[in-house]
């Protein structure tokens, strides 16, 4: 048997968790516990980084906005107010769907911030990675991007930072040239990347009679997102109670097709005849959203039909998130 080596008494350092330096999983622990670093402190950081936050943006205003803008809108921006105001040497902050480059951030010559939203996340919890960023661009130098990285653990959330009593408004934008200042004096290499920019954006629109709707013009045909806030179950007994009545369409030739899942919340989704547009679907979707408050208020147990329905509409379901 192989010679055991003698046990130290040695006195081990005391460190809090906040002290611990992250190392190698398979090294040593820096805490002095003897054990490798991803049994000990380890398990913790890689729960902080892998743990998924189902609804990043519960609690946020116009959380069914951000949940569009981050999934379905090509080019928003919109202007956020801070709880505790914005430092001396920054106009403004404004959050856009996607930055030139896929930067998380951008600190602009004038200092004013833009806040990327379409962009991957190195942990769980997008509103707390995208928080981070949004510290870090308030301090970095006036002209330069704002690189990504993994947010502290303990770091703060958006809903830390943004002024809870403020709208949230989102700008529908036909381009991306809300990138620039003044497109028209951009370089050829910036005018080049903004043409491919638009080139591959959807045309979209924010409908204004209801919350989160967003029409938008695909090659095929036309189609309306609406992202809504009911729990998911209770939405598509809903949803199944008009279809099976046939009283789910948007007007003729219109067709609630599906949905998707996207971080939490789930968005209805209906063609349109390609001759429908932004505007001739106001109507009808306000006309919708009555319907539906009456059908979300039902109580009475789903009928054959409607189960039947229900389970259609369960079956054309995507998850984006």
């Amino acid at each position: 048997m192989a010679k055991k080596r003698p046990q130290t008494k040695a006195k081990r350092p005391q460190l809090t968790d906040g002290e611990i330096p992250v190392v190698g999983a398979r090294e040593p622990c820096p805490c002095g516990s003897g054990r490798r670093y991803k049994a000990c402190h380890g398990r913790a950081a890689a729960h902080a980084a892998t743990e998924l936050v189902q609804r990043p943006f519960e609690g946020l205003p116009g959380e069914c906005d951000w949940v569009a803008l981050r999934e379905l809108v090509p080019a928003a921006t919109v202007a956020l107010t801070l709880r505790d105001g914005l430092p001396e040497d920054v106009p403004s902050v404004t959050l856009a769907t996607v930055l030139p480059m896929a930067w998380p951030a951008l600190r602009r010559d004038d200092g004013s911030v833009l806040l990327g939203l379409q962009n991957d996340t190195a942990s769980g919890d997008i509103s707390r990675d995208i928080a981070d960023t949004l510290l870090r661009a308030l301090e970095a130098e006036p002209g330069t991007p704002v690189p990504g990285r993994r947010a502290p653990a303990d770091g703060p959330r958006l809903q830390d930072l943004l002024a809870a009593e403020d709208p949230f408004e989102p700008v529908v934008h036909t381009g991306f040239e809300f990138w620039v200042p003044d497109a028209e004096q951009a370089s050829p290499e910036v005018t080049a990347s903004l043409e491919r920019a638009n080139a591959a954006a959807i045309p979209t629109v924010r409908l204004q009679g209801v919350a989160a709707a967003y029409w938008c013009r695909t090659p095929e045909k036309n189609h309306l997102r609406w992202v809504m806030p009911h729990p998911e179950e209770q939405l598509l007994d809903a949803l199944a109670r008009l279809h099976a009545a046939g009283r789910s369409t948007l007007g003729e030739g219109t067709r609630l097709v599906g949905s998707f899942r996207a971080h939490g919340l789930t968005v209805p989704v209906w063609d349109l005849p390609t001759g429908v547009g932004a505007e001739e679907v106001e109507k009808p979707a306000v006309e919708f959203a009555e319907r539906l408050a009456a059908a979300l208020a039902a109580e009475t147990p789903l009928t054959a039909d409607e189960r039947r329905a229900r389970g259609g509409l369960t079956n054309r379901q995507v998850t984006l998130s």
